[in-house]
């Protein structure tokens, strides 16, 4: 009997292992993100399953506040195009500027998570040869645009751009964007459309 008490008394100081956090190291799922315009308010769903390292990235811009103070500077709709074999309907912006941001991520391929830059969907800008270059400016489609895709053709590469999520709210918003006015023979919006703020919704 007394064996059998020392034994439970044992069971009952020892401490146990400690749990490992499961979500410290993954992107958050199921993310909607609030961007709050001049025009009205757009909302993303992230795809953090996906595209984690594109999701990761893009959270962090807007845990840390770069776009607060943004703009969406840049339309691209058929009297603003100047690609004619691979013509493209997107509106882009940008974090605030005067703060420097991450380092560049590498691409998550349409081959490889499924996403597609269907109508609403939210994906990275990057430079033009380089793919592993996105950092914080991201575009949102505006119809199918199936060329932005790997392997689509619209950039020389042909390795496409990275899609991390969807317009869930606000794609009358994103029309308006793309339908205002530009600076002549540009895709520069003029005056660009600011970013009141941008946060996760609760």
């Amino acid at each position: 009997m007394t064996s059998i008490i020392v034994l439970l008394f044992a069971w009952l100081v020892t401490p146990s292992a400690p749990q490992k956090s499961s979500s410290a190291a993954t992107p958050r799922a199921g993310v909607i993100v609030v961007f709050e315009t001049e025009k009205g308010s757009i909302e993303i769903e992230v795809n953090a399953e996906r595209a984690p390292g594109t999701a990761a990235n893009f959270l962090k811009y807007i845990d840390a506040g770069f776009y607060d103070g943004g703009e969406f500077h840049r339309t691209v709709r058929p009297d603003t195009e100047t690609n004619r074999t691979h013509p493209i309907q997107v509106i882009q912006a940008r974090r605030a500027r005067g703060r420097q941001g991450f380092p560049a991520i590498a691409l998550e391929r349409t081959s490889a998570t499924g996403l597609k830059h269907s109508d609403g969907a939210v994906s990275m800008a990057r430079i033009a040869g380089r793919p592993d270059s996105a950092t914080s400016d991201f575009f949102i489609c505006i119809g199918d645009q199936p060329s932005l895709d790997q392997g689509g053709g619209r950039n020389d590469d042909n390795q496409g751009f990275a899609v991390f999520g969807r317009v869930v709210s606000g794609m009358d918003i994103g029309r308006a964007i793309q339908a205002s006015p530009v600076r002549p023979g540009t895709q520069t919006l003029q005056p660009p459309v600011r970013i009141l703020k941008a946060y996760p919704k609760k």
